[in-house]
C-alpha cells in the first residue's frame, strides 16, 4: 500500500490541470507574443485563467502577475517592493518563522543597507503583536507574514496584523505568503488589508513552476526580471502557458466544493492526531486549543527517543511518504528555526515529522498511517537505546 502524506511539499495534478496542459503543449503551443492565430489561442489561456484567480480572490484581473512559483513571487514582492519604496524606508519586519524564500531575499537586502526586523512567536506559532507592533516605525515599508506556517501549520490572524500595523502607520504595506493557506481557505487580500499575495501552483494540485503575485492597484514595485517586457513589464519572459493554464485549472478545482473538502481534511486530521496521541513518547505540536486553530492539512509530530530520518525511511519502507520539515528548503535541511522559535525542547528538534493531506488522502491512508506508527516506534525507540 502507497500513502502519500507529504502534500506540503507537493501535490498531485488534478486530471484536469494535466489535460489542459497537454492541449498547451500539443496543440495550443504558440507563442502568446506572437499576433497570429496561434499567439491569440495561447494567449487565451493566460487570460482565462487570470480571470480564474482573481476571480477567487476578488481582486481586478489587472492586479495577478504569473511567476515561476512561490519563491519567485515571494521574492518579488520582497525585493521589488524594498526597491519600489526605498525613498520611503528602508525597515522590513517579517517573523522568525517565514519560509527560506523571504528569509534569504531579506539577508540580501540587510547585505545592502536595509534594517529587517524579526518577531518572535509563541509557543503555538503565532505571531506576538506586542512586539510586531513595537517594531512599526515610520520607515517601515513592508511587513511580510506567512497566512499557514508550511512545517507546523499555525494560521496568522492576518485581518487583525493588517488592522494594527496600519492603524500605527497607514503607509507601510503587508505582504502575505499564502502558499501553505490558498485552496484551504477562502482569501479575500481587499477584506483582509491585503496588499501582496503570493501563491504557488503544486501546493493546490496545479504544476510546478506555477506561481501567482497578486499587487494590489497603485503599488509601484520593481521587477526583478527584466527583457521582452510581458505582463505589462513586471515579470518579463516568455510566459509558460500550460503552468499557466495549470494553475488556473487547478483554482477552479480546488474551490470546487471548498467547504466540503476543508472539512474533510479536518475529519482526516483529527482522526491522525487523536491516533497519534495514543502512541508513547509523541507530542503534537501548535494545534492549538481547537482543532481549527491551526491549518487542516499539516500536522507537526514529534517522538521522543527516534531521529527523524530514522523514522522517516522506516516509513517509507512501509509505503508511507513524510516529511521532516519543510522539503523546500533542501533535502538536507538542518534543524528546523520554525521548531526552535516555538520553543520545542531540544531533544525533539531532530525527532520531528511533518504529516501533510490533500483532496486525495483517505481515511483508510490515515488508518493505515496510525497503524505502521504504533508498530515502527516502540521498535525504533527501543533501538535507539541500545
Amino acid at each position: 500500500m502507497e500513502v502519500y502524506l507529504d502534500n506540503a511539499a507537493t501535490t498531485r495534478v488534478f486530471d484536469s490541470v494535466k489535460n489542459i496542459m497537454m492541449e498547451t503543449l500539443g496543440v495550443d503551443y504558440g507563442n502568446p507574443s506572437s499576433m497570429h492565430q496561434k499567439g491569440i489561442d495561447a494567449e487565451k489561456y493566460i487570460k482565462n485563467a487570470r480571470e480564474i484567480i482573481a476571480k477567487s480572490l476578488k481582486v481586478d484581473s489587472k492586479e495577478i502577475i504569473f511567476t515561476s512559483g512561490g519563491t519567485e513571487s515571494n521574492n518579488m514582492a520582497v525585493i521589488g517592493t524594498a526597491y519600489g519604496y526605498k525613498r520611503s524606508g528602508n525597515h522590513i519586519i517579517t517573523t522568525k518563522i517565514e519560509h527560506p524564500s523571504i528569509h534569504n531575499p531579506l539577508f540580501f537586502l540587510e547585505e545592502n543597507g536595509y534594517r529587517v526586523s524579526y518577531i518572535p512567536v509563541d509557543q503555538n506559532g503565532n505571531v506576538i503583536m506586542e512586539e510586531l507592533l513595537n517594531a512599526v516605525c515610520d520607515d517601515t515599508i513592508l511587513v511580510s507574514v506567512m497566512y499557514v506556517n508550511n512545517e507546523i501549520g499555525s494560521v496568522q490572524n492576518i485581518s487583525e496584523i493588517s488592522k494594527r500595523i496600519k492603524e500605527k502607520n497607514p503607509k507601510v504595506l503587508l505582504h502575505v505568503d499564502a502558499i501553505q493557506a490558498f485552496g484551504k481557505y477562502r482569501i479575500y487580500p481587499r477584506r483582509e488589508g491585503i496588499d501582496l499575495l503570493s501563491v504557488s501552483g503544486h501546493k493546490i494540485h496545479g504544476p510546478k513552476g506555477s506561481g501567482v503575485l497578486y499587487v494590489r492597484d497603485k503599488i509601484k514595485i520593481k521587477p526583478i526580471l527584466f527583457g521582452g517586457g510581458q505582463q505589462k513589464g513586471m515579470r518579463s519572459g516568455t510566459e509558460n502557458v500550460p503552468a499557466i493554464a495549470g494553475i488556473g485549472q487547478a483554482v477552479s478545482d480546488i474551490y470546487e466544493n471548498h467547504e466540503q473538502k476543508r472539512e474533510t481534511l479536518y475529519q482526516l486530521k483529527k482522526t491522525f492526531i487523536e491516533g497519534v496521541k495514543q502512541i508513547e513518547g509523541v507530542t503534537v505540536n501548535c494545534i492549538g486549543n481547537t482543532l481549527t486553530d491551526s491549518a487542516p492539512h499539516i500536522v507537526s509530530v514529534s517522538f521522543d527517543g527516534i531521529r527523524s530520518e530514522v523514522l522517516l525511511h522506516a516509513l517509507e519502507s512501509k509505503g508511507i511518504y513524510v516529511s521532516s520539515g519543510s522539503a523546500c528548503a533542501s533535502n538536507h535541511p538542518s534543524l528546523s528555526g520554525t521548531l526552535k522559535a516555538i520553543g520545542l525542547k531540544e531533544n525533539l528538534l531532530d525527532s520531528t515529522l511533518r504529516f501533510s493531506f490533500s483532496v486525495f488522502t483517505t481515511m483508510e491512508d490515515i488508518e493505515y498511517a496510525i497503524n505502521i506508527l504504533n508498530e515502527l516506534v516502540p521498535v525504533l525507540r527501543k533501538y535507539s537505546r541500545h
